[in-house]
């Protein structure tokens, strides 16, 4: 089981969901959440992370907006939470939430290397985590991907996306491809948030295999 502390950012404080392995870390994983929230779906993400053997921080990034004693499970999955979500990342912006990924990867130094792993708009910050962060990084469907590839990327990333996201088109997986082509990208016979174990899009098969290939490039980039 995992539980809240505090990071200190620039902007003010943020809590974040720490969750422990057994005995010495293999390195540091930062779990950066989908628009809904550090809500339990993330945290139980970053409770499997801990399980594989990483010291695993996913911070509640809606704090720099709703304020620290906000309730982290308030969005739910539907189009009021769509909503409600889109206007807090809106209003935190990219600054914000990579000071909040810099803090979180700062704590988590001792453990040794540190990565990220993002989901939908935390796909998006996971891989500016890497181009301007320098930290290794997989990138879940991140819709919001295409705007910053062309820049020069600071350490590796991964990309795992799905066939029938229409938020993602075919175009824009290729324009990864193209502008990225040293980096993996990889995609499954599913829709958007194939990854979260809640919801309609849930793809089991499509999950372990991207899990499998996110674990294989921790293992190799962080330890």
């Amino acid at each position: 089981m995992g539980e809240w502390v505090t990071l200190d950012t620039h902007y003010g404080p943020v809590r974040a969901w720490q969750a422990l392995p057994e005995g010495k870390p293999r390195g540091g994983l930062v779990v950066i959440q989908e628009i809904f929230g550090a809500n339990p779906h993330i945290r139980k993400v970053a409770e499997g992370f801990a399980q594989q053997g990483y010291a695993v921080l996913a911070p509640s990034f809606f704090d720099l907006v709703d304020g620290p004693e906000a309730d982290p499970d308030a969005l739910p999955y539907d189009q009021d939470g769509v909503k409600q979500g889109l206007e807090r990342v809106n209003a935190l912006g990219v600054e914000k939430a990579l000071e909040i990924v810099r803090a979180a990867a700062s704590k988590l130094a001792p453990a040794g290397k540190v990565g990220t792993v993002g989901y939908c708009w935390g796909g998006s910050i996971a891989l500016l985590s890497a181009l301007r962060l320098g930290l290794p990084s997989v990138s879940y469907y991140g819709a919001r991907n295409v705007q910053f590839l062309d820049e020069t990327p600071k350490a590796p990333i991964m990309f795992h996306f799905g066939a029938q996201d229409k938020s993602i088109p075919p175009e824009a997986v290729q324009t990864h491809r193209e502008k990225l082509p040293q980096m993996a990208t990889y995609v499954y016979p599913a829709d958007h948030a194939f990854n979260r174990s809640v919801g309609h899009a849930y793809d089991p098969d499509s999950a372990a295999l991207a899990l499998q290939r996110t674990l294989d490039f921790f293992s190799e980039h962080l330890g």
